[in-house]
């Protein structure tokens, strides 16, 4: 009258079946593949770069600075900046040294100047030398010190 079926299976022969085969489909078994595997080609492209550091108009800084990367100076530094490219903003003021790849000075600079790339835009004050590969000095830009060229002003300490 009654007949077995697979579909009504029960029984520990019936269970140890169906978790073998539930393991095979969900792949708890299976060997991890994604750990043999060489690492993906995102991780070989070059790193996005970070967005430059900003101190803002409203910060006083008193200490120095190191930074790989970029810093945009809107405020007061009392202290030397070392950086990729720095750029001193119109309403900033710095009171030390300057050392940077690429120096752009848009306010007001009293110490020296040393870069690779160094440009005083027209609104630019600088009281202070200037050692520099190369300098761009826009009209207007007002400048009381000496101007030096090195073929490499970041490792000199003149």
């Amino acid at each position: 009258m009654f007949s077995k079926s697979k579909i009504n299976e029960s029984g520990p022969k019936a269970d140890e079946s169906t978790a073998k085969k539930d393991e095979k489909d969900s792949g708890v078994n299976k060997p991890d593949t994604q750990a043999l595997a060489p690492e993906p080609a995102k991780s070989m492209a070059p790193k996005a770069k970070p967005p430059a550091s900003s101190l803002s108009s409203d910060l006083i800084v008193k200490g120095n600075m190191k930074s790989t990367g970029d810093i945009q100076i809107e405020g007061t530094v009392e202290g030397d900046i070392r950086a990729h490219l720095l750029t001193i903003g119109e309403g900033a003021t710095v009171k030390g040294e300057c050392v940077a790849d690429d120096v752009v000075v848009n306010g007001r600079v009293i110490g020296r100047v040393r870069g690779l790339k160094v440009r005083l835009t027209s609104t630019a004050r600088v009281e202070g030398d200037i050692i520099h590969k190369t300098i761009a000095i826009e009209s207007g830009a007002h400048f009381e010190g000496s101007v030096q060229r090195q073929d490499d002003p970041l490792n000199s300490s003149a």
